[in-house]
């Protein structure tokens, strides 16, 4: 029931987002996954399979070249329970979703960890 509950929250996270990013998601699969493999995990630097809410796997759109053809798709992982560990419960799940969503996607359009902290930070 909470995968059925969470996988429609991605559809929804998905078609809630601007016409003109899901125009340049066209090569672009977003999975579901419970949880990171250990390899992963390992090769991000994470230390726990709890840690890693999301990932990007591909080559950015800042780096891709007309002449790059036959390129796999592009895919965005969401961890299903570490997000929903993070999100503290289903009342918060739609948000948590869409921040882990949008972070990846930023990972697309080429920006970095840092770039897109700065972007999201809240002046007090």
């Amino acid at each position: 029931m909470l995968k059925d509950l969470f996988d429609g929250k991605v559809a929804e996270a998905l078609e809630q987002l601007p016409q003109e990013f899901r125009d340049k998601m066209q090569n672009v699969e977003v999975l579901v996954k419970d949880f990171a493999d250990p390899e992963t995990i390992r090769s991000v630097g994470v230390e726990s399979k709890w840690g890693l809410l999301g990932l990007y796997v591909g080559i950015p759109l800042t780096e891709q070249s007309f002449f790059m053809v036959g390129l796999l798709p592009e895919r965005i992982f969401l961890y299903r329970r570490p997000i929903m560990r993070a999100a503290g419960g289903t009342h918060n799940l739609s948000i948590a979703i869409k921040e882990v969503l949008v972070h990846e996607l930023g990972h697309h359009f080429g920006f970095d960890d840092g770039q897109l902290e700065a972007m999201t930070e809240i002046d007090d």
